[in-house]
């Protein structure tokens, strides 16, 4: 995926699927992580893969994680398995102590729109099952630029409340991941947790005005 960009990102993407084995979606004017994630799932979901997914291009969390979540996305029937970065003993971790904290304090606050215990929904790294709700998911735009992984797991719940399934509860599923480190040079600063609040407040009215009466 090459997101508008103006350095040299397409000809080195040109460079990796020279053997055959990917290929690249080139847009021509920067939109932005949420709308390139999106266009880019998109166009993994009009092949004929039984799953696809997203990962942060800094390779925070390694692609030696990428074969344990593909696994415990077909050995748990999930739908989607998220990539969590739980301190834990026994997996190499490393996040700053200021990022640690302020994401607990909005995972704790995603939790209570959601109304169901999530450890890291901003995570980068996250695989879904080749089915019509990802294409019902991914549909259309997102609202937040900052959190639309968010977003992610409130159209899942949007969609079992309409339908009434339970695939949120159910076949929503966390992974700890056995490495992921800080990569320098991300672009997200710490008042951008400000704005991403902002967008959670937005994104729980929006839940209240969709639960039924």
């Amino acid at each position: 995926m090459n997101d508008g960009s103006t350095d040299a990102t397409c000809e080195v993407l040109e460079r990796i699927v020279r053997g055959g084995r990917a290929s690249v979606l080139d847009l021509e004017a920067n939109a932005g992580k949420a709308e390139a994630v999106r266009r880019g799932v998109l166009e993994a979901l009009r092949g004929d893969a039984e799953a696809v997914g997203y990962w942060d291009a800094d390779l925070a969390a390694p692609l030696t994680e990428l074969d344990a979540m593909i696994e415990a996305l077909f050995a748990r029937d999930a739908f989607l398995v998220i990539g969590s970065r739980v301190r834990m003993l026994g997996r190499r971790v490393e996040r700053s102590s200021v990022r640690h904290y302020l994401g607990r304090v909005f995972a704790t606050a995603a939790s209570c729109v959601l109304d169901l215990p999530v450890y890291d929904t901003q995570c980068g790294a996250k695989v879904m099952r080749s089915e019509e709700l990802a294409r019902e998911i991914f549909g259309e735009p997102f609202e937040s630029r900052w959190i639309f992984d968010v977003e992610i797991l409130v159209r899942i719940a949007l969609h079992d409340r309409r339908a009434g399934t339970t695939v949120l509860r159910e076949r929503v599923v966390e992974h700890p991941l056995g490495a992921w480190s800080h990569v320098s040079g991300s672009r997200l600063k710490v008042l951008d947790f400000g704005r991403a609040a902002l967008d959670l407040a937005r994104i729980s009215r929006g839940m209240g005005r969709s639960r039924p009466t």
